[in-house]
């Protein structure tokens, strides 16, 4: 692949002069971003519609609610559900939008923190009120904190126009594959891995990055053979570079994927999922999904701690 060609592929993607789903450089681990604010190149869905539901507002603790703030930690670099737009610093996507509604409802300004992923499950209750950032539903992280379901969404395998690497999905032993920290498609990663040393074949090479925007880069630029990915995530991706990738196989461990909420705190998780029921009652979830061209994900009802395999 060109130089130039990457370089168009960056620029497109990152909005700030990165790929992708858009989080600058140093941007994606400490800065914020005010979600309620307006973007300046893909506005979403306009929220200023939604009113405050007094009953479900007083739901929430005031631990939540004495700032006026719903304040939702985020991957900002994961596009379209989580990025930054072309300024480097608004947060747009669906989850981002999502974020707005619920905050309306309870009559709060939505304030989205750009984190990396692996950092916000921990600092839930904390620095953050809640997360939302497509985080599956798994045995394990339910052990850690509660959930309110929201999206349905599987995984996908994406690898340069072509397959020029003649990728095979059944046998990823010996090749080099992208993933994100602390995504379910690592821990994927590394089963497969182990059936390879079990099968006494070649190793993966697991490249386990930060950023959603890393992934991607690896494999347009040829550093990585293929990356795992959520479904809309991998599909933004080779939209936004222009084909330059392609999906590789079909979709596969279609999960739910959950509002995060600390452990154990009741009060929080009824107030979300009331709201985000609310949301879907109405219809303004659904034209959010649309707004974004994610609505196959799209669920009907809002659960709380939902069992999974």
């Amino acid at each position: 692949m060109s130089s130039k060609l990457i370089k168009r592929i960056s620029a497109v993607a990152l909005g700030a002069a990165m790929i992708v789903s858009a989080a600058a450089c140093g941007t994606n681990n400490a800065g914020s971003g005010d979600s309620s604010s307006s973007s300046s190149s893909n506005k979403g869905y306009d929220v200023s519609s939604i009113k405050k539901d007094d009953a479900i507002a007083s739901l929430l603790p005031e631990s939540v609610s004495k700032d006026g703030k719903l304040t939702v930690g985020s991957d900002t670099s994961y596009a379209p559900a989580e990025f930054l737009d072309e300024d480097g610093k608004t947060p747009i996507g669906f989850d981002v939008d999502l974020t707005k509604a619920l905050a309306a409802v309870f009559g709060l300004k939505a304030v989205t923190v750009s984190s990396t992923f692996d950092s916000i499950i921990p600092s839930v209750g904390s620095k953050y009120d809640i997360g939302i950032s497509s985080f599956t539903v798994t045995k394990e992280r339910l052990a850690a904190v509660d959930f309110v379901t929201y999206f349905n969404a599987g995984s996908t395998f994406v690898v340069q126009k072509g397959n020029p690497k003649k990728i095979d999905t059944s046998d990823l032993c010996g090749h080099k594959l992208a993933v994100q920290t602390g995504t379910t498609q690592e821990s994927a990663a590394q089963t497969l891995d182990k059936q390879c040393s079990a099968d006494g074949k070649k190793p993966i090479q697991i490249q386990s990055l930060k950023m959603q925007t890393d992934v991607t880069t690896a494999v347009a630029s040829g550093k990585a053979d293929a990356f795992y990915a959520d479904t809309p995530v991998a599909g933004y991706a080779i939209k936004q570079t222009g084909d330059t990738l392609q999906a590789l196989g079909k979709d596969v461990d279609i999960a739910p994927e959950g509002i995060v909420v600390k452990k154990g705190d009741a009060a929080t998780v009824q107030a979300v999922q009331k709201a985000m029921q609310k949301l879907m009652d109405d219809g303004t979830y659904k034209k959010i999904l649309s707004t974004w061209g994610v609505s196959s994900g799209a669920i009907d009802k809002a659960e709380v701690n939902p069992s999974v395999e």
